[in-house]
């Protein structure tokens, strides 16, 4: 089991430590509906140091991270940051990440810590281009910052003007005295913020300057089921739940970041499935009977049909409600539709609603 930068830290702090991709990773410290509701009203900070960073550098990188996916970066400017698929040949999804346009010949891939292995011999095998591949994953340490108050958190520590970030961009600026940290206007949660990726040596030094100065603001140490519950209530895809090698982007609802006016690995598969039609598609659902749905129960139709599986599913601490995602067939897709989870063999209502859940 490997360890981040900060293991000893939430070793201390008293948290819950679970295998998690291969390391051990904290899921929970004061609790999860406490955290999870931090990050929703004030500030939570988040060791995801586990996350891949691959460094993509020389005259074609465009032309290889341009070919691997399904978004179109030749739109990317310097700083600017862009969500993407890599698909496979079959118009599957090996994994999602984002793309960062550090300078003119260099790309930074931010990929799954389950994938890392994965995504970069995947990425190396169609680097026919005059390009080198670095996987940095090793060497780099990434918090995210996440919540209402964490850009007036992030201000007291940092020489970056924040206001001039939008969302998606970065700045590479100090933060508590480090250089050269990558400050980043993404997440995971739909509750603002920011993701800093820096050297490991500095982890301890910025987890603990961070947590001086958000403690007295509300600002609480959160885990990996925190951000479990924080990323459905925005409908965001968790890789290995909601999509996978087998799973469309067009299905799972990634239209958007899939630009087939553009060449790259799958395409082809991709735009004969969007002129065949698809036949299922990744829903949000609510539960209208009391009953929490779990990765892989069926769903059926009101003739005990099964329709679809779910993917994703949890009692949503912001709603007061339990929620859930997955896939079911299309003539059932549609908003309003009453659908059936199949939860120890009882069958409990539910109801397909807009993604994301909490507006």
């Amino acid at each position: 089991m490997k360890n981040t930068a900060l293991t000893h830290i939430h070793e201390s702090l008293g948290a819950k430590m679970v295998p998690f991709a291969g390391y051990s990773m904290p899921v929970q410290y004061s609790g999860l509906t406490l955290e999870h509701l931090a990050v929703r009203e004030k500030a939570g900070l988040f060791d995801v140091s586990h996350m891949g960073e691959f460094f993509v550098k020389g005259p074609e990188a465009l032309d290889l991270v341009q070919y691997v996916i399904s978004n179109d970066p030749s739109k990317l400017t310097v700083g600017k940051v862009q969500y993407a698929c890599l698909p496979n040949e079959k118009g599957g999804i090996v994994d999602d990440l984002l793309v960062y346009k550090m300078a003119a010949d260099e790309y930074m891939l931010v990929v799954n810590a389950s994938n890392i292995e994965k995504d970069f011999a995947w990425i190396q095998k169609h680097n026919t281009f005059d390009v080198k591949l670095t996987d940095r994953s090793d060497e780099m340490s990434l918090l995210a910052l996440q919540g209402p108050l964490a850009k007036d958190i992030l201000r007291k520590l940092t020489d970056a003007n924040l206001d001039d970030l939008p969302y998606y961009s970065f700045a590479i600026g100090q933060v508590a005295g480090v250089k050269n940290v990558i400050i980043s206007n993404t997440g995971y949660t739909g509750a603002g913020g920011f993701e800093l990726y820096f050297a490991n040596e500095d982890a301890e030094t910025i987890w603990q300057s961070i947590m001086d100065v958000g403690a007295p603001m509300g600002l609480l140490a959160a885990g990996l089921g925190a951000r479990d519950t924080l990323r459905l209530e925005k409908g965001f895809c968790l890789y290995g739940n909601d999509i996978n090698d087998e799973t469309s982007p067009l299905e799972a609802g990634l239209g958007w970041i899939t630009k087939l006016s553009t060449e790259f690995v799958g395409a082809e598969e991709i735009r004969k499935k969007k002129e065949a039609g698809i036949t299922k598609k990744l829903v949000g659902f609510e539960m209208l009977d009391r009953g929490i749905p779990r990765q892989h129960y069926a769903i059926l139709n009101s003739e005990g049909q099964i329709i679809g599986e779910v993917t994703s599913g949890t009692q949503s601490p912001s709603l007061g409600k339990a929620i859930g995602m997955g896939y079911v067939e299309i003539a059932y897709a549609a908003p309003d539709t009453e659908i059936f989870i199949e939860v120890r063999n009882k069958q409990l209502k539910a109801v397909v609603v807009k993604i994301p859940f909490l507006k």
